[in-house]
């Protein structure tokens, strides 16, 4: 398949102040409005694979652990538009139960709904790599998809 799964099914953002956040199985997308005209001089972004600081014109953005560890060294950001800064971050535990319940720990939390809502995408990203002659992009699914849904490893095919 050409597109990538995340591009077909959207993307369940938790809302920050700054901007927002995002995840798949293998990634959290950060996402930061910065002023107009910012430049890449103006950003120190420290990543390590269970911290992460931003400072933009030498005001702290956030700064804190990691809800999960990372490859801090995969890690990568950029600004886009001289308006946005992007962060990208390779999660260690590329599962679908491992999905962040927030960006930091005791910060950035999604609620309720959006954790549930992030949690269902993640069941279905994991369904989309065990069968990928099918498009699960679309598929609603209910039940017990808590933890990366059931484990269907064990029945015969």
């Amino acid at each position: 398949m050409s597109v990538h799964f995340e591009e077909r099914s959207g993307v369940i953002p938790c809302k920050t102040a700054w901007g927002s956040w995002y995840q798949t199985m293998e990634e959290v997308f950060i996402e930061v409005n910065v002023p107009p005209g910012t430049s890449a001089k103006e950003i120190k972004c420290n990543i390590g694979s269970k911290q992460i600081e931003l400072r933009v014109k030498d005001q702290q953005i956030f700064k804190g652990k990691l809800f999960g560890s990372t490859v801090g060294d995969e890690a990568t950001w950029t600004l886009e538009d001289k308006k946005l800064i992007q962060i990208v971050l390779m999660k260690t535990n590329r599962e679908a139960g491992n999905c962040w319940q927030s960006l930091l720990e005791g910060e950035f939390a999604a609620d309720p709904w959006v954790q549930d809502q992030m949690q269902r995408k993640l069941t279905l990203e994991r369904f989309q790599r065990e069968n990928p002659g099918f498009d699960f992009s679309g598929a609603e699914i209910s039940g017990n998809f808590q933890g990366g849904g059931p484990d269907f490893s064990s029945l015969q095919k």
